[in-house]
């Protein structure tokens, strides 16, 4: 486990090694676009779901360090995180649709926020529901928070036509992975 947080390391170098870990998935996750791109016939939300596969087990592995979940649960969490970025992927797509006659870096700004809200909600809604599971939506809030703020770098994504290096993931991936564990830590005994 070197280079892994504890179990239930509250320590500020635990929160740091998560968000570095966070840093890391992001990076990954536009750099497997192009071989997920290689699958002929796949459907796009299968595209989509396999770029949040790095995220999705550092949730796994997040949630089973920092939480008395069964492994199932932790399993059930990386789940929940794949489906939350396909949904914030087409929540982020939709809004731009609806957005017409603005300029394209406001279309942007909020594809990003509406994408970062829906996958940050989606993902924190989930693992509430886990048998340990925090259930005080305050525990959330910062996800909430974290997440939707970050989304908006999608506007500096796409006015810097960032393709295999992005802003948007490494920033929302730490920050939402540093909210996860921190919400995670509030159900463990003092």
């Amino acid at each position: 486990m070197t280079g892994m947080a504890a179990p239930h390391d509250s320590s500020r170098n635990g929160l740091l090694k998560t968000g570095a870990a966070g840093v890391g998935t992001g990076i990954v996750t536009p750099l497997i676009q192009p071989l997920i791109d290689q699958i002929n016939g796949s459907p796009g939300d299968l595209r989509i779901a396999l770029l949040a596969v790095p995220f999705a087990l550092l949730v796994l592995v997040l949630i089973l360090i920092d939480s008395d979940n069964p492994r199932w649960a932790a399993l059930a969490g990386a789940v929940v995180t794949v489906i939350a970025f396909v949904c914030a992927v087409n929540a982020a797509i939709w809004i731009d649709g609806q957005i017409s006659g603005s300029e394209n870096a406001v279309r942007n700004v909020l594809s990003g926020l509406a994408g970062g809200f829906v996958g940050s909600g989606i993902l924190a809604l989930g693992v509430s529901l886990l048998p340990a599971g925090p259930l005080d939506p305050l525990a959330w809030l910062p996800m909430l928070v974290i997440g939707t703020s970050a989304g908006a770098l999608l506007a500096l994504d796409n006015a810097l036509n960032l393709d295999l290096l992005s802003m948007l993931y490494p920033v929302w991936q730490a920050g939402v992975a540093i909210c996860l564990a921190m919400a995670l830590r509030r159900t463990q005994p003092a």
